[in-house]
């Protein structure tokens, strides 16, 4: 219902320097270069918007990508996903993720992301691919173009650096990092700081590895979620028949005060459908649902044994995607989870078909803390064949 996510790569000092500082960089050229853009608005609802781009490569193979352009009607991206996005001004620049980063000849990547706008939400009208406008059509090579950018800090870490000495984060952490939209890869795996919402405070994640990892966040106590720290090995990309298995163990320590889940947040159908899985929660949070009553959301299902754990289940949409929560009957702080039993059991229900599961992620859904605190993934696999 808010993220993300999805997603980063190590880029090349080139680009990094093109969008992160105010140094004047030479942009890599290609022999022969061209693009396509398909910029699609999916949603749109009072204040806000999904959209969808699609990057069509129709020049040479090229090993890394920055797709940018330019609003003009103050519209802000508020949250991403199969892409490492940073926006400036009005300026956005938009980088491949681990996965993603290969385009050969006539390949197509797709990305999403949310937004909001006042007033208007035109389309941009025109996009650069590694500096060179796309305008459907190849031309030869080009004479490298030279581009004094803003000067934002650089929203993400490409290798790993040594603890900061935030207070809280061990001392043997091998990565840490305060943006607003830092990230790591590590093992095929990637961790998001990922501060999505309105009126956060400071929030440090760092890393022991990309499956031990943890936030040290202060955010006010007030309404709304305010971040989303989380890993996520990838993309599974697979429709829910073609499944064999998708199974997940994670072990995690939470502070005894605060408004917080620690949530799995599960995307399918190119983010058409979330899933939420609520292993434990503490304080003024809860599930998005069709129905409300004085105690609160009012669950479709109770009491639903299934995928290893026994659920209360609810079923609602935030505006721009279907979401499905599952609240264990009783919280934990460690276990294991067979997602697939979940998804079918979806299926079986009519509410969704036969959909590509793509993100599974897992972290912490932090709304306020009392004072800094404190949450830690002690340890964390997911597997699917």
């Amino acid at each position: 219902m808010r993220r993300r996510t999805s997603a980063a790569a190590a880029l090349t000092a080139a680009v990094l320097a093109a969008v992160g500082t105010g140094v004047i960089t030479a942009l890599p050229s290609y022999a022969a270069t061209g693009c396509r853009v398909a910029y699609t608005v999916t949603n749109q609802w009072p204040g806000g918007f999904g959209a969808s781009v699609a990057v069509t490569n129709l020049g040479d193979p090229i090993n890394g990508w920055t797709l940018a352009w330019s609003y003009s009607a103050g519209q802000q991206v508020t949250q991403y996903w199969s892409t490492a996005l940073t926006q400036s001004g009005a300026a956005v620049s938009a980088r491949n993720v681990d996965y993603n980063g290969s385009l050969s000849t006539g390949a197509t990547t797709s990305f999403g992301f949310n937004g909001s706008w006042t007033g208007s939400n035109p389309v941009p009208a025109s996009f650069t691919l590694n500096g060179v406008t796309c305008t459907g059509g190849v031309s030869g090579s080009p004479t490298p173009t030279r581009t004094a950018g803003p000067s934002p800090s650089p929203s993400r870490s490409v290798t790993p650096s040594p603890s900061s000495g935030t207070p809280g984060v061990p001392s043997d952490a091998v990565w840490s990092a305060s943006g607003q939209w830092d990230t790591w890869n590590n093992n095929g795996f990637t961790v998001y700081n990922n501060i999505w919402g309105s009126g956060a405070g400071p929030q440090t994640v760092w890393a022991r590895s990309g499956t031990n990892w943890g936030v040290i966040a202060n955010h006010p106590m007030t309404s709304g979620v305010k971040s989303y720290p989380h890993t996520v090995k990838g993309s599974v990309n697979r429709t829910v028949s073609s499944l064999a298995s998708l199974t997940s163990s994670f072990n995690v320590s939470v502070p005894s005060s605060g408004d917080y889940s620690t949530t799995y947040d599960i995307w399918a159908d190119n983010w058409a459908y979330e899933v939420m899985l609520w292993m434990n929660w503490n304080g003024n949070v809860g599930p998005i649902a069709e129905q409300y009553d004085a105690n609160g959301a009012v669950p479709a299902f109770r009491n639903v044994s299934l995928g290893g754990h026994t659920w209360n289940i609810y079923r609602g949409s935030n505006g721009a995607n279907a979401v499905f929560s599952f609240l264990r009957t009783s919280k934990t702080n460690s276990g294991t989870v067979d997602i697939r039993a979940i998804m079918n059991w979806l299926r079986t229900q009519g509410w969704w078909g036969d959909v590509t599961v793509g993100e599974a992620q897992f972290g912490f859904e932090i709304s306020g803390t009392s004072g800094s605190a404190a949450f830690t993934d002690n340890s964390f696999s997911i597997a699917w064949s």
